[in-house]
């Protein structure tokens, strides 16, 4: 369990680990509104990317996940750039 998703390895499509640029300023936040999300292809892909500067974090996120709000949210599994 993560952020309080469980990963069923039975519908691996449903919810998923990926890399990703948030468009955040960062702090102590571990989930994420879609809108703040940009999933991307490789980890490398989400370094290149980033730019602290622009508020642009690199992460490794899992989701997406619908809130009971009816949000699809992301959850932080770890920020990929150091600060």
């Amino acid at each position: 369990m993560k952020g309080g998703i469980y990963l069923d390895p039975g519908v691996p499509h449903l919810v998923q680990r990926n890399f990703a640029v948030l468009n955040i300023k960062r702090g102590k936040r571990e989930r994420f509104p879609e809108n703040c999300v940009e999933v991307v292809a490789s980890e490398a892909d989400a370094l290149s990317r980033a730019n602290p500067a622009q508020n642009l974090h690199a992460a490794e996120v899992v989701g997406p996940s619908r809130s009971s709000e009816g949000l699809k949210l992301y959850y932080l599994v770890r920020w990929l750039n150091a600060e």
